[in-house]
């Protein structure tokens, strides 16, 4: 294929995946490439008790690389994934993020979900100035040279959560979360805000990570009877949680609930009767209506399953790689450096709607609240205006 012919095809291929024709249907096609690849390293937990909520996200890392091969790759370049396990161990993700960025030689990193995996990683990505992209929601309180961070930190979720609740029926709340980082700083952030905003703290409980008993804590919630119930409660332990509410009497029919850290694929592990009628607040829905979420949903159930959901930090994910190929097209190189000046006021036409990475290396976006309908999806009934990032507040 001479040059003239091979940069027509690449340009019709990069035409037809634009309009849909061609992503997700598989029938993607395969570009030529005269380079060698460039590597991407995608790190997450695919086993261990992460998995259940971080695992997927590294199919929409691959579902965004298979879209921008089909596409010509990035400077004439296929990307080459380079999967690795974390295996919701934090060593191992120390450990897997050096190979990743010594052996393999990545270009950059796309991983972590719990902040402490991230902690984890944030050494050996300096030690070795490498490049990490953060797809996951997280507490703030921190602004690292070498990481983009693509998911809303805790202000803009939880400031623009207290807010809308407050402007809804009742302004008393109960503020339950587990025992870690993320929930206490949500809450030292959401107390000021219920104050603000003429509220009042009616009760404020914590447990530990994996706990399934609720039942002390339920009591004490209906004894306070709040307005609403603030919940900072993560993973396995909602199952339980959103049951033992239910079986009390305290359904989403009966007790306005609204979480920051349960979307879809928490629901499914939830059940769906569960949660029926509670709220979230999150950057991305699946049920958003805009052309770009449309083709992104088709194109993922096209490639894993009609049944597959995709909740706010898969789309995060799949943002952070488009964003990566955005900076290094910009910035004309891979070298890190000059990825990360070039992804300063970097915009792009997320599924979620249009974001920016800022100076803070934070994304500017809108969030959501949705209330979970039968079938696991969200009724959306609020979205705020763009909202700049602000990861170390006054508190």
């Amino acid at each position: 294929m001479d040059t003239l012919s091979r940069r027509k095809f690449l340009q019709a291929s990069g035409a037809m995946v634009a309009s849909g024709a061609l992503t997700g249907v598989g029938i993607l096609p395969k570009a030529v490439f005269a380079a060698e690849p460039v590597k991407l390293g995608l790190l997450h937990s695919l086993t261990g008790t992460i998995a259940i909520a971080e695992a997927a996200l590294v199919d929409a890392e691959n579902l965004a690389i298979e879209e921008i091969n089909a596409a010509g790759g990035v400077l004439g370049r296929k990307i080459d994934p380079i999967v690795e396990d974390g295996a919701s161990d934090w060593p191992t993700f120390a450990e897997k993020a050096r190979k990743l960025l010594q052996r393999d030689q990545v270009a950059a990193i796309v991983g972590c979900y719990t902040s402490a995996s991230r902690k984890a990683v944030l050494p050996v990505v300096n030690q070795l100035h490498g490049l990490l992209y953060y797809p996951t929601y997280y507490e703030g309180q921190e602004d690292d040279s070498q990481v983009l961070y693509t998911s809303q930190e805790a202000t803009q979720s939880v400031i623009a959560a207290i807010e809308w609740m407050a402007r809804q029926q009742g302004k008393t709340f109960f503020l339950v979360g587990s025992d870690y980082i993320y929930p206490r700083t949500c809450n030292k952030i959401a107390k000021p805000t219920i104050a603000r905003v003429g509220g009042q703290v009616v009760g404020e409980e914590y447990i530990p990570l994996g706990q399934t008993e609720f039942s002390a804590i339920i009591n004490k919630i209906k004894a306070a009877r709040p307005d609403w119930i603030y919940s900072t409660v993560v993973g396995g332990s909602n199952v339980a949680f959103y049951k033992q509410l239910k079986a009390s009497g305290l359904d989403g029919g009966k007790q306005k609930l609204l979480s920051t850290v349960v979307s879809e694929n928490e629901i499914e592990g939830i059940g769906k009767d569960n949660a029926v009628g509670y709220y979230a607040c999150m950057g991305y829905f699946q049920s958003l209506s805009n052309p770009e979420n449309a083709q992104f949903v088709k194109a993922f159930k096209a490639k894993y399953g009609q049944n597959r959901v995709i909740g706010d930090p898969m789309e995060c994910a799949y943002n952070s790689v488009h964003l990566w190929k955005r900076a290094v097209e910009r910035a004309q190189s891979f070298d890190v450096p000059k990825v990360i000046a070039a992804s300063l006021n970097l915009q792009f036409a997320a599924p979620e709607g249009q974001i920016e990475l800022v100076a803070n290396h934070h994304t500017a976006k809108r969030v959501r609240v949705g209330r979970a309908r039968p079938d696991g999806q969200f009724d959306i009934v609020y979205e705020s205006g763009v909202i700049q990032p602000n990861p170390f507040p006054k508190l």
